[in-house]
């Protein structure tokens, strides 16, 4: 079944979003809204691969026209209406390129389904506008990659190949990627996200047009891929913590599609932990158990404990989402049990952020999602005493946690103190999550402004935040 797009081969600027199609998926997820859509193919016997990132793609007007069998089935689920009611541009003004038939992609399906099976002999037409792994400027025909857009984060390649033709990636390229992603996660770890976000982007679409290129060897593909995945999931951590949450959403699916476009186990499994941790933040609970359950099961067999550990406490957060205080402790005794058996060399390089205080910082975040101010406040001290002193966003994450925590269990010039030693911290640090925590507290501590030190940390936050 012909699975394809009609697209423009030149795009002189930014595709425009289509609102008229985000406002007929209403309130459901982009995945709830793909599996309606695959459900209404069925209903007339078509068969299309959609999935939360072709909505997405579809919403941002990066697809312009669908292909012929989404024409039929869009038209199918909203009687009445033609394509440019859908917010499509006519096909008549959309041209495409025709390539070669080629196998479709794997990895199109519900975004929790660990089950990936594809009909082999299922092809498409190549009008792509883009798929997963192309993400290269184009000008002139030719991929290109502006390199003043990598020099920020060090994945800087010569300033003249900006308008010719990429040549094939090596080890160096692969080196420069990888060594991307840690420049990231330290300055993260020091700094925060609101200051990384923006300058993130550009290397990692840079990244994606080094896999257009192509790759001199097979191994240095693999890495590549393997690293363009761990950047759109680093890039998608930065958009998480400083609120972005849409464009999170975004970075995670795209670097769960190339984790199955190269079956990458590892890179699979840390994107599914992502996505449960943002669902949490982002009042999904359900959507947070199923991810962090599909992460385990696929990081299962690669053998890291403390992978295993995150993942438990990413569905300990779901389950104290879901007001499921049962199913919380149970994965919080499977979090410590798997901590407890140590670390080993197949933990992934990733996880460096991850010891006793992150796991005493998520089990306090756990307790105070399920309104229990006493454990969370003490898992939160503890998380805090223990953090090592290089990682200071994590050290204001837990005070406020603590302050937080305090505050909301009648200890309120305890938590005015505490609120105090982050806005310490603000000065090195740049984090919308920790200041939304703040926010929260010194709500809750309003009221009882005349209580010991209070007062005071109201009267510096409210100077900080005239300051930002």
């Amino acid at each position: 079944m012909a699975s394809s797009m009609v697209t423009s081969s030149q795009s002189p600027t930014p595709p425009r979003p289509n609102l008229a199609f985000r406002r007929l998926r209403g309130q459901r997820s982009p995945a709830e809204f793909a599996a309606a859509v695959r459900r209404a193919a069925r209903e007339i016997g078509e068969s299309v691969s959609c999935d939360a990132r072709y909505v997405g793609r579809v919403e941002a007007g990066e697809i312009r026209c669908p292909n012929y069998a989404y024409e039929r089935v869009f038209l199918h689920m909203f009687p009445g209406r033609t394509l440019s009611d859908l917010g499509f541009a006519s096909r008549a003004s959309v041209r495409g390129r025709r390539g070669r038939p080629t196998t479709e992609t794997p990895g199109t399906y519900e975004p929790y389904d660990t089950q990936d099976t594809q009909d082999p002999d299922e092809t498409y037409d190549d009008y792509e506008e883009s798929d997963v792994l192309r993400r290269a400027f184009m000008t002139g025909g030719g991929a290109t990659v502006a390199a003043a857009s990598l020099g920020p984060l060090g994945l800087a390649l010569d300033a003249k190949a900006a308008g010719r033709p990429v040549r094939r990636a090596g080890t160096g390229e692969a080196g420069a990627l990888e060594e991307a992603v840690r420049r990231i996660r330290l300055l993260d770890d020091r700094h925060g996200a609101d200051g990384l976000y923006q300058r993130a982007a550009a290397p990692l679409r840079a990244a994606y047009a080094l896999l257009d290129a192509g790759a001199t060897r097979q191994t240095t593909a693999d890495r590549l891929h393997s690293g363009a995945g761990e950047l759109a999931i680093s890039v998608g951590w930065l958009a998480h913590d400083s609120g972005r949450f849409d464009d999170a959403r975004s970075h995670y699916a795209e670097a769960l599609a190339t984790a199955r476009f190269t079956g990458d186990d590892a890179l699979e499994a840390h994107a599914f932990c992502n996505t449960a941790f943002l669902a949490r933040d982002a009042g999904r609970p359900r959507e947070a158990v199923r991810a962090a359950q599909a992460a385990q099961r696929v990081a299962r067999p690669l053998g890291s404990a403390r992978l295993m550990s995150l993942l438990a406490l990413r569905e300990a957060g779901g389950w104290a989402g879901l007001a499921d205080r049962t199913g919380c402790e149970q994965a919080l005794v499977r979090a410590q049990t798997y901590f407890e058996r140590g670390l080993s060399d197949s933990d992934p390089e990733w996880m460096s952020f991850y010891g006793e205080a992150e796991l005493e910082g998520l089990e306090a975040q756990c307790w105070s999602t399920l309104g229990d101010w006493r454990r969370a406040a003490r898992h939160a001290r503890r998380a805090a005493e223990l953090q090592d002193p290089h990682f200071t966003r994590n050290i204001a994450l837990y005070t406020a946690e603590l302050a937080d925590d305090l505050a909301r269990g009648g200890h309120p010039d305890e938590g005015a103190a505490a609120g105090l030693r982050v806005l310490e911290l603000l000065g090195e640090v740049q984090s919308s999550r920790i200041q939304t925590m703040l926010a929260a507290t010194a709500r809750v501590l309003l009221p009882h402004r005349r209580a010991s030190g209070v007062s005071a940390f109201l009267e510096r936050h409210a100077s900080t935040r005239r300051t930002a």
